[in-house]
């Protein structure tokens, strides 16, 4: 069992940045990767950011977050962070962290609300 806790989410204005947390409890040893994905009403929830814990870190992107979200991890604190900036109303959504072990079960976050207004 893996439990995840998102913070950071927020209101924003357009142009604006954030930046969400989310720490890895429980069986963090056998997390093969984490990520970040969101859900806006009427929309499938999508893949924005995702980093491999082992094999480097290799990380990949959504190609509507590539050159404004970073995703980025501390494995001292099995924390994973994404840095989200020039901040747009469709980026407007809830985000939720994601982590997969090596039999590929998924665990998520509670989900933290983003909205991107003026």
């Amino acid at each position: 069992q893996v439990q995840l806790v998102e913070s950071g989410g927020g209101l924003v204005q357009p142009g604006g940045s954030l930046r969400l947390s989310c720490a890895a409890s429980g069986s963090i040893f056998s997390i093969y990767s984490m990520s970040w994905y969101r859900q806006a009403p009427g929309k499938q929830r999508e893949l924005v950011a995702a980093i491999t814990i082992t094999s480097g870190g290799s990380t990949n992107y959504v190609d509507s977050v590539k050159g404004r979200f970073t995703i980025s991890r501390d494995a001292a604190k099995n924390m994973v962070y994404l840095q989200m900036n020039s901040l747009k109303s469709e980026d407007t959504a809830v985000y939720y962290c994601n982590a997969v072990n090596f039999y590929r079960d998924p665990y998520w976050g509670q989900g933290t609300q983003v909205t991107v207004s003026s």
